[in-house]
């Protein structure tokens, strides 16, 4: 395959095209850090996980897409794709009904915090151990998730020993049913964060049972769940995520915002407390700042609307199936309108809670590329044309910084499949085998 490498020295910029002796890639090329980044994450309660849990998921929410808007147009309507724009509705819906019948849940995390609350300690010691054995079974069947993993408690004072008991159960049962395989792309999340303390005490828990059960150190990721003022800006004025980062000693791959913890920490009223409040903008740039640049995947935060009918059973009035219909389309619409906004501020994951949800999740992902699809690749294009100097492309002007921007934006619309491999080369000139080791020096 082709290797296409910008430099940007002295003289300009300069494009090189190196080949070598590869076959092009098949699979859809890697985000960031040769990784795959999930478009979303979904939380589920631990007593309620099963072998099944997530294809069950795609099925309530293609129901719910027949129901609601059954074609492309009722579909373009309902996210306002359409207009001029028809062609576009009627992709990003395809696209969307396949995804839910083909993979509905990329990321699932069993939850035994917000999720599942607070129950007597023999109920969760079983909760733990089926769970696992679910998550084994599913592992050996090959139904697990691309990524997954399970939430524990806080391991702040009051709940540590709680979090460290399901800790030990879960990861003991499932690396018995595994037989010592860890699932690809698994982590421990640990919520509601206050001080790096909790964080080295979680990888010096990790690393005891890592000894034990004969894996490599560091073989279990963490996950960091950024949810409190204090992990943002500690107690002493300092920030204070780069330091929680540093005491997961090389485990952390990703970190997640809570924006309803960490507003009603502030004290903001409740029904002040939003996904879009300026105190979540402040904290989503920190993390950003912070831990992107360091490869740290990010993920913001829930829609507490849920897009679900307020009128259930099978006898209902005309006036009822209208309700059912504005609650469902409502619920789209707001999830929609977030994932967007999230999306735009840099954060390409976040969290979904109900099956419905997933239908908002991709067509907000899939139209936030594909209608900048034919403009970004003129960009690119047009950058790669006239490589040893910085360009005009219409109103844009692009150097090599945002030229790999544009790069690194059709490198996560294929990994995620709102395009194919055709669309790009057609948008861009380049193949995906060319795309995915694009790369810039000295910019």
């Amino acid at each position: 395959m082709s290797k296409t490498i910008l430099h940007e020295g002295d003289k300009g910029v300069s494009l090189i095209i190196r080949h070598v002796k590869s076959k092009q890639a098949k699979k859809p090329a890697k985000a960031e850090g040769g990784r795959r980044s999930p478009v979303h994450v979904v939380y589920g309660g631990a007593h309620l996980f099963a072998v099944g849990t997530t294809q069950k998921f795609g099925e309530i929410a293609l129901r719910s897409l027949k129901a609601y808007a059954p074609n492309s147009i009722e579909f373009g309507t309902v996210f306002n794709i359409e207009g001029n724009e028809l062609s576009l509705a009627a992709t990003v819906y395809e696209r969307t009904r396949r995804k839910l019948e083909t993979e509905p849940v990329e990321d699932f995390r069993i939850d035994f915090e917000d999720g599942y609350g607070f129950r007597a300690d023999e109920v969760e010691d079983a909760d733990a151990e089926r769970s696992a054995g679910e998550l084994a079974a599913g592992f050996r069947e090959g139904s697990i998730t691309t990524f997954s993993g399970f939430r524990i408690k806080s391991y702040a004072s009051e709940t540590r020993e709680r979090a460290r008991r399901t800790l030990n159960i879960f990861l003991d049962k499932l690396l018995e049913a595994t037989k010592g395989k860890l699932p690809q792309n698994f982590v421990v999340t640990l919520p509601k964060i206050t001080e790096k303390k909790e964080v080295s005490e979680l990888s010096r828990d990790l690393k005891k049972i890592e000894k034990m059960n004969r894996l490599k150190e560091g073989s279990v990721k963490i996950e960091l769940m950024i949810e409190h003022p204090l992990a943002i800006i500690d107690k002493k004025g300092n920030l204070a995520v780069r330091n929680i980062l540093d005491a997961a000693r090389g485990r952390c791959v990703a970190a997640h915002f809570g924006a309803y913890d960490y507003t009603a920490a502030l004290g903001i009223a409740a029904s002040y407390q939003d996904i879009s409040h300026p105190a979540c903008d402040l904290a989503r740039q920190i993390m950003l700042v912070s831990l992107k640049p360091l490869g740290i995947r990010l993920s913001d935060s829930i829609t507490p609307e849920m897009p679900v009918p307020t009128h259930k059973g099978e006898k209902l009035s005309e006036k009822q199936k209208i309700e059912n219909k504005a609650a469902v389309i409502g619920g789209w619409r707001a999830h929609f309108s977030n994932i967007r906004r999230s999306m735009a501020k840099g954060f390409y994951q976040s969290w979904d809670l109900h099956p419905n949800q997933l239908v908002a999740r991709y067509a907000a992902v899939y139209s936030f590329f594909l209608e900048n699809l034919d403009a970004q690749g003129a960009r690119l294009r047009s950058f790669i044309d006239n490589a040893s100097q910085a360009t005009l492309t219409g109103q844009h002007f692009d150097d090599a910084a945002t030229a790999m921007g544009l790069v690194n934006f059709f490198r996560q619309g294929l990994d995620c499949a709102a395009f194919d491999e055709e669309e790009i080369k057609k948008a861009t000139g380049l193949s995906a085998a060319e795309l995915g080791s694009f790369s810039f020096k000295g910019c």
